[in-house]
């Protein structure tokens, strides 16, 4: 019967639904975390009867056909980014982007990756890296005898220097957008990589138009809520439950028919 294999598919399709959501939960506290969707699409459609066909070679057509689809699959994880609360830390070197904007760092092979986790530091060099040791980019360096640290909302950063009286700059962030952040390819660790799907990065300064701004000794929280995640479970455990049952149906029905034909 081809309802066991449509509840097949609808199953499969919640299983997948409810890690979405197990990830989204398991990342609530996870610094500038984006929360994801599963987002499905039916399968095609066995056609009975077609429409606008004749009615038995009379002149009438028939209006509506009978079509039964076969079932739905997974289309796309779209995550959704938005912009997460942010919170004080009160450390010099953790930035939030308000606004729209990915920071730029250097990867372990070269190539750049992109991050809205501001959690920042410095490497035994003084130079200013990820919570993973990534270098940012621009690369920059904190003179070894810094008293204090001040990063404006256009990104200048400066340094005040034991024995100096007023701050120098040793840098400036820059900031990347995208056309389509959702075609961005999740690494894991904060990290996302440039695809064919999110276009080429734009890069500008903090403030500019279509920029955001940086906010000094603040972290972007994760942009999940627990209320709406449960919400979303509950759904996806009732979806399931109903799939089954119709394949218990579906089984049902069959045996009913095999004992009918002995």
């Amino acid at each position: 019967m081809r309802a066991l294999a449509i509840a097949a598919t609808g199953m499969n399709a919640q299983q997948h639904n409810l890690e979405v959501i197990a990830n989204n939960i398991a990342n609530i506290n996870t610094t500038a975390f984006k929360r994801a969707r599963a987002e499905f699409t039916d399968l095609m459609y066995q056609a009975e009867r077609l429409h606008g066909v004749s009615n038995r070679g009379r002149d009438a057509t028939v209006p509506e056909g009978a079509y039964i689809g076969l079932g739905v699959r997974t289309a796309a994880i779209r995550h959704l980014h938005l912009q997460g609360a942010l919170a004080n830390t009160g450390n010099k070197l953790d930035i939030a982007m308000n606004g729209r904007g990915w920071l730029q760092i250097t990867g372990a092979d070269g190539e750049t990756l992109y991050t809205r986790a501001g959690a920042l530091n410095t490497n035994a060099n003084g130079q200013i890296v990820t919570s993973d040791g990534y270098a940012l980019i621009p690369a920059m360096n904190v003179p070894a005898n810094t008293i204090d640290l001040s990063i404006n909302e256009t990104g200048v950063v400066s340094a005040l220097v034991s024995g100096q009286t007023a701050p120098q700059q040793i840098g400036q962030l820059t900031l990347a957008n995208f056309a389509n952040e959702a075609g961005l390819e999740p690494l894991g660790g904060n990290l996302y990589k440039q695809t064919a799907a999110s276009g080429q990065p734009v890069t500008g300064v903090p403030g500019d138009a279509g920029f955001g701004t940086i906010r000094q000794g603040y972290l972007e929280s994760s942009n999940v809520d627990p209320v709406k995640e449960i919400t979303e479970m509950i759904s996806a455990q009732r979806a399931y439950e109903m799939n089954s049952k119709v394949i218990t149906a579906a089984d049902e029905m069959a045996s009913t028919t095999v004992r009918g034909v002995r």
